[in-house]
């Protein structure tokens, strides 16, 4: 009757979990990495190439708190409107978990953007912005981290200038190769990335 009654409560502890299928946003990014039209990037933080020749001891310590930066994107141009759909609603469902807190969000000119953080406000591990409109598509960016502090963050990349002499566009060449971006005109620009 003993072995009964804990095969019983294994099993409903069992379908409890299995029933509750929340994708996380780890999976989402891995997962979009396969899917057709996706642009998925993962780029060290290094590729930032922050100058850190005058920067202070605690301008230091911001940047080196961060790890890594993960962008995925669906451009609107590569799908149609109820893929679009889909993809922005999974993210929607997926940012309603708790562990992602809401920093900023705002709208301009049907473009939709808000800021989440995981961890504790003094000490982040990602923050994250999601982003979406009809006429650019929908994507993330995620910075991870130890224990980052959004403000040291804002204020070290204010007073930091990119190391334009010992920046290395061949990084640049092999991520973007040629890309086409629209200007505020709605021409369309054809951007090479050359050394």
């Amino acid at each position: 009757m003993k072995k009964l009654f804990i095969y019983s409560l294994l099993l409903v502890a069992f379908a409890t979990i299995s029933c509750k299928k929340e994708q996380s946003l780890q999976g989402y990014l891995v997962e979009s990495q396969d899917k057709k039209g996706f642009i998925s990037l993962d780029l060290p933080a290094s590729l930032l190439q922050l100058s850190t020749d005058n920067a202070s001891e605690e301008d230091k310590k911001a940047y080196e708190s961060i790890r890594k930066i993960n962008v995925t994107g669906l451009p609107f141009k590569d799908t149609d409107e109820a893929t679009y759909e889909a993809e922005k609603n999974k993210l929607k469902e997926i940012f309603k978990n708790s562990d992602y807190k809401r920093l900023i969000n705002f709208k301009k000119d049907g473009a939709t953007a808000v800021i989440y953080y995981t961890g504790e406000a003094d000490a982040i591990d990602e923050i994250i912005a999601f982003g979406y409109s009809k006429e650019m598509g929908v994507g993330i960016a995620r910075l991870l981290g130890d224990n980052m502090n959004p403000a040291k963050i804002m204020d070290m990349m204010k007073k930091s200038k990119l190391d334009e002499k010992n920046l290395d566009f061949g990084k640049f060449k092999s991520i973007l190769g040629e890309n086409v971006i629209k200007s505020e005109e709605r021409k369309e620009i054809k951007v090479k990335v050359t050394e």
